[in-house]
């Protein structure tokens, strides 16, 4: 009778539940309450079933910019008895109380933890920023580049308004306006229209990164 009291118990036991992150259940169309069937790839372990308990945002990790994997948050037992090598983990985070010594914590990991390398964050940005430092500078030769072109582009414009100008200034110098006069008019005029196109391209140019941002910040 114990016996089957404790099977029944066991037979009535919920399913365990996972958190999955924002882009996998968007893009798998995941819900909360739907049931999953969950394996590590690892091993030849049996699918086990697990229910959506809640959709998280990932936070942002320099670590993991590059890799853009999903991520799904177990329990840690149920982790640790779905994975084939329960006491072994690739890589973990620790957060410290404010104003903990990072250096300290990762001297102190690398001490009691064999084959274990700690970083802190600032190390671990520097460690994995170095292709976006290549591309920074890519994209600020480019920048340059596109303002000097842009330039020159610009003193062109200028040189053609000027040579159309030509009949007009004729018609005020016989009118009697000063050369000077003549010369500071067509000098803030060239200054005028430089100083708006400048403010259009770089209002544009502002926009675009940002809504470039804006969508890379969601996808990563």
């Amino acid at each position: 009778m114990l016996f089957s009291l404790i099977l029944l118990a066991l037979l009535q036991l919920p399913t365990p539940d996972l958190l999955i992150e924002r882009r996998l259940a968007a893009d798998a169309r995941l819900q909360v309450g739907d049931t999953l069937q969950v394996r590590p790839l690892a091993g030849s372990a049996q699918p086990q079933a697990f229910v959506v308990g809640g959709v998280f945002e990932r936070a942002a990790d320099p670590s993991r910019i590059a890799r853009n994997e999903y991520e799904v948050r177990f329990h840690l037992p149920d982790l640790q008895a779905m994975l084939p090598q329960p006491d072994r983990v690739d890589r973990f985070a620790v957060v410290l109380q404010p104003g903990a010594s990072a250096d300290s914590a990762a001297r102190w990991i690398n001490g009691i933890v064999l084959t274990a390398q700690a970083f802190g964050s600032d190390a671990l940005a520097e460690e994995t920023s170095s292709t976006f430092r290549v591309v920074s500078r890519f994209h600020r030769a480019i920048g340059i580049v596109t303002i000097l072109a842009s330039g020159i582009f610009l003193l062109c414009v200028m040189i053609i308004r000027v040579d159309e100008r030509r009949r007009d200034m004729g018609v005020l110098r016989l009118m009697g306006v000063a050369r000077g006069t003549v010369f500071r008019a067509i000098v803030l005029e060239a200054i005028g229209i430089a100083v708006v196109g400048s403010a259009l391209g770089a209002g544009i140019g502002v926009i675009t990164s940002g809504l470039v941002n804006a969508h890379y910040a969601r996808v990563y």
